[in-house]
């Protein structure tokens, strides 16, 4: 078994290169990995066990939506909280209603059954959306604008989800007391976000440890913490640790940067790990018998549900047509919809698979046709911005106190007028210093004479709060 887990991680970060060169997401090439490698086609390891894929599903994106929220600033967050918020509570639902009529008049089925499979599909995927958006330079208020709604959007599809599993079951949910639940769920998230939040900057600035892994064991802790505290109190532990990441994101604490990596790298596994499950746990043959109605499924649900429910939700706000044709394209699928696909089955609605099959097939079309060209209609309607090329070497600050003074690269632009200067002749102040200087592939140590390139990727030593006024100095265009 040891060995076979190493195989799938090696294929897993194998696929990326693969997934680059043609331009596939990520989460289609883990998925593919655990289809592969399951009963259907290798039969190397048989999975069937949709509780436990949901049990597990619900434990990783935990994390990957701690990250989502901790990689998202302040500013940024602050663009998009009105439209994001609005396509995550309304938008679901208009969603939701749309696919749902228009199953039942164009496929005959029961109007609750057609509802229940609209719902679990209505929901825009964090860990598919989080995957792409960062993979590509989309430009920072769209990119947000999914983000924030992938993330927040999952208690409403849960919501509806549940009650017509409830309605299904002939256990009628009263309406009131539903709407009561989604209020709390997003306002109890929120509210038990903040205090997570503070009671961890508190832990973290008592902590006092030279061992960087201890600061990495406590963040997974303080994580747990809001997720648990939420679900106690009948909240939603998604918003939760969302809310949690971002405050904590754009706060500074000792061992940040540290954290911040580690969080990258679990929510890479993590992200790996839930598709290849998702993957195991489908039965390919299977889909000769859904294929018509999820095809069916899938064009109402992208060129009349999406759009219906982009178009009313972001009404209030400023968006372009483009922009709002490209967020109607954003709505990804992945795997919340396909972990909502297995509430049916354990609630014996769904013996024959028929939604389970039908949901991932949809799923996997959407990713397929959605998550190839997202990024290349981003570059046709001019939504993204240069790709900076990474430097070969990490710097950071390391401190065991919270420290407003920090270590940040900057990006030397090709029209910036610092190109030709000395380092002297930067007029930076005094609390400024440029520690090291990335060219060419190569680390150099910068003296006063040292000679600004373009390309150039400094590392500056400085407080944080200039850090924008300072990659501004620098990038400043000549006159």
């Amino acid at each position: 078994m040891i060995l076979f887990i190493s195989f799938l991680i090696i294929l897993a970060m194998l696929s990326t290169k693969i997934s680059d060169k043609f331009g596939l997401p990520l989460l289609i090439g883990f998925i593919l990995i655990g289809v592969l490698v399951g009963s259907d086609v290798l039969n190397l390891f048989y999975f069937d066990n949709a509780l436990l894929t949901k049990q597990i599903a619900d434990i990783l994106l935990i994390f990957i939506i701690f990250d989502g929220g901790f990689c998202i600033t302040k500013e940024t967050f602050n663009r998009v909280a009105g439209p994001s918020m609005t396509l995550a509570t309304f938008g679901v639902a208009v969603t939701s209603v749309v696919l749902g009529f228009c199953i039942h008049f164009l496929l005959k089925f029961d109007l609750t059954y057609s509802m229940l499979i609209s719902s679990i599909i209505s929901s825009t995927d964090a860990a598919g959306v989080f995957m792409i958006t960062k993979s590509n330079p989309i430009k920072d208020k769209l990119a947000a604008t999914l983000n924030v709604e992938s993330a927040a959007n999952d208690p409403m599809a849960i919501l509806l989800t549940l009650t017509f599993v409830h309605i299904a079951k002939g256990a009628f949910q009263i309406p009131g007391l539903a709407v009561a639940q989604l209020i709390w769920q997003f306002a109890g998230g929120i509210f038990i976000g903040f205090i997570a939040f503070k009671i961890s900057v508190s832990l973290f600035n008592r902590l006092e440890s030279d061992n960087r892994g201890n600061y990495n064991v406590l963040m997974l802790g303080c994580i747990l913490l809001a997720y648990g505290g939420a679900e106690l109190l009948q909240a939603n532990g998604i918003i939760a640790v969302f809310f949690m990441g971002y405050w904590i994101g754009n706060t500074a604490f000792p061992a940040k940067r540290s954290v911040g990596n580690f969080l990258e790298s679990i929510s890479t596994i993590f992200n790996i790990t839930l598709f290849i499950m998702l993957g195991l746990l489908s039965f390919p043959h299977r889909f000769v018998h859904i294929w018509k109605e999820a095809l069916i499924i899938v064009a109402v649900m992208m060129f009349v549900a999406r759009p219906i429910a982009v178009l009313l939700s972001v009404i209030p706000f400023q968006y372009t047509r483009k922009e709002k044709f490209f967020i109607m394209w954003g709505g990804i699928k992945g795997a919340v919809p396909i972990v909502l696909a297995t509430y049916p089955l354990a609630n014996g609605l769904d013996e024959n698979g028929f939604i389970f099959d039908t949901i991932f097939f949809a799923v996997i079309l959407s990713c397929i046709i959605q998550g190839t060209t997202l990024a290349p209609l981003a570059r046709l309607l001019k939504f993204t911005d240069p790709k900076k090329p990474g430097s070969l070497y990490a710097v950071e600050l390391y401190s065991l106190k919270a420290s407003d003074i920090d270590i940040f690269d900057v990006y030397i632009e090709d029209y910036a007028a610092s190109i030709g200067k000395k380092i002297l002749e930067l007029n930076l102040d005094k609390d400024t210093l440029i520690s090291s200087i990335v060219r060419d592939g190569k680390i150099i140590f910068p003296k006063g004479d040292t000679i600004i390139e373009k390309h150039d990727i400094l590392y500056v030593l400085a407080h944080s709060a200039k850090i924008k006024s300072i990659t501004a100095q620098l990038n400043e265009q000549e006159a």
